[in-house]
């Protein structure tokens, strides 16, 4: 993920990841205000419908009529101003660490977290106190009406609070990033997912619920009531119930799941290779120890890629392949026939005190590409290099149906581009074929995988003498003999040699294109 992600805190509200702190402020400042008033202003509605439309009763009398149409516009107004004025204004200030882009104490972290809380513990300190004003009112005014009154300026207060509270945390999920960066949750700093589920339950189930007993109760209370007046009640609290029920829903479902799809998300890209994907974490609870730990897999897997790709190419593929199929280590090899080709450069210690030493380099580096690709292009592994030479088995770790034939063509085609790609130095290659003894010597601390044998040593002698032969390519006869006959075509026999540490003739082959 890119820090300029759009959607990085789960909606295109909240603008990208790497938003500059003046873009940040106004956006928070904006949204909270806009959002809470809203919030407000649709609970006075809800007040009213309760009070005056849906719960049944007397009839408000004049002077509760004359001291609500004054009280009521009134105190919502003073609410807003100061639920949502107030409450805004003083979230930035206190988060004024983030836009200005500051690093935030462990205290500032704590309080950015548990904004949510302080602005819907505000919101219900206003809502109670206006259920206090109002059912005192009833008192003095109309006693009658104090169930009434009572449980719908209580339940709008319940709703816009638990509104509030999800809003608010929406809001700040770019502030929650910030601050849960560099620290690691060791414990829920917000309303986990049992917490939202509850407040959709509260809303979605009891508060229905209430309202019907206290819809039936008043029902009871009042002389002559009709079944009508019930069904009013009923429908009345269903169409509320309904509507601040869809949002808590939505508000809810957001707050679970917009850390569930960044997860997924990011899993997506991790399915196709992008290794150390990060997502942003905004969730204090245990959504945001999963955004966390996803992190942390994710930087573990990149990390293991890295260190695969490096043991791929200090060993070779098809070793790294066959170690990671082992549960452990094992020491020691078996017994494989192969066939090996030795590579060595002419010259190289001329070449490197008439050169500068990053001249000596590149010309290695372009030797050993082309040693490495013809290798790799037909199944063999280059084993090891050792300085301007290198050693490479066809058969093993990964057996080969033919390695006489791969090790052939593959000297073929590194002699003739050598000549193209690297003309300014001169080589030898020797490849033989046999028994070996290929695994892990070593300590299990320390280890290499490679080949022992008979095979390899005579790889080694035909190098040094392959130098001096047309072609610079000397093979064993064995080698060519266990070739296809399409392959066997390109050699014929050539002087038999006598090998360093050997008492017996050995039968070998040169190119038949160096011989023409």
């Amino acid at each position: 993920m890119t820090r300029s992600d759009s959607r990085a805190f789960g909606s295109l509200l909240l603008g990208p990841a790497d938003q500059g702190p003046r873009q940040l402020r106004v956006r928070i400042q904006v949204l909270l205000t806009v959002l809470l008033v809203g919030t407000n202003v649709i609970g006075a509605a809800v007040v009213v419908a309760l009070a005056f439309v849906i719960i049944p009763g007397e009839p408000i009398n004049r002077p509760f009529s004359l001291a609500l149409a004054i009280t009521t516009p009134a105190y919502v107004l003073v609410a807003v101003l100061v639920g949502t004025t107030y409450g805004t204004i003083s979230t930035v200030r206190a988060l004024r660490w983030a836009t200005n882009d500051e690093v935030p104490t462990p205290a500032q972290r704590y309080a950015a977290l548990r904004l949510p809380w302080r602005l819907s513990l505000m919101q219900a300190a206003l809502w109670g106190a206006g259920a206090l004003l109002f059912t005192g009112l009833a008192i003095v005014l109309q006693p009658a009406a104090i169930l009434s009154i009572a449980f719908a300026v209580v339940i709008a207060g319940v709703v816009v609070s638990s509104v509030a509270y999800l809003i608010t945390e929406f809001v700040l999920r770019p502030i929650a990033a910030r601050a849960l960066t560099d620290t690691e949750l060791t414990r829920s700093r917000g309303m986990g997912v049992r917490g939202r589920l509850l407040i959709f339950w509260g809303l979605g189930t009891a508060a229905p619920v209430l309202g019907l007993v206290v819809g039936a109760i008043v029902v009871l209370a009042v002389p002559n009531a009709s079944s009508r007046q019930f069904a009013v009640v009923v429908l009345g609290l269903s169409g509320v119930i309904l509507l601040f029920g869809l949002l808590v829903t939505d508000l809810t479902a957001r707050a679970v799941v917009g850390p569930l799809l960044a997860v997924r998300r990011a899993l997506g890209r991790i399915r196709v290779g992008e290794f150390g994907e990060q997502i942003v974490v905004y969730d204090g609870t245990e959504l945001g120890e999963l955004q966390h730990g996803f992190n942390a897999m994710s930087s573990g897997l990149a990390e293991r890629e890295r260190i695969r790709d490096l043991f791929n190419r200090h060993v070779g593929e098809q070793v790294a392949e066959a170690a990671s199929s082992l549960d452990q280590v094992e020491m020691g090899g078996t017994t494989s026939t192969v066939s090996t080709l030795m590579i060595d450069l002419k010259g190289s210690t001329t070449f490197a005190t008439q050169h500068s030493a990053q001249e000596v380099v590149a010309m290695l580096n372009r030797f050993f590409s082309v040693v490495i690709s013809e290798v790799d292009a037909r199944g063999g592994l280059v084993n090891k290099f050792m300085g301007d030479a290198a050693l490479a088995i066809f058969g093993a770790p990964v057996e080969h149906d033919d390695h006489a034939t791969a090790a052939l063509a593959s000297a073929r085609a590194m002699a003739d581009r050598l000549r193209v790609e690297v003309p300014e130095i001169g080589f030898g290659i020797g490849v033989s074929t046999g028994d070996v003894v290929a695994g892990n010597i070593g300590d299990e601390t320390r280890f290499e995988y490679t080949v022992i044998g008979d095979a390899v040593n005579s790889a080694a002698r035909l190098t040094d003498l392959s130098k001096d032969v047309p072609g610079e390519v000397l093979v064993t006869a064995a080698t060519v003999a266990a070739a296809t006959e399409q392959e066997a075509e390109h050699w014929q026999p050539s002087e038999p040699v006598l090998l360093r540490g050997r008492n017996e003739l050995t039968t070998v082959a040169v190119r038949v294109e160096a011989r023409g």
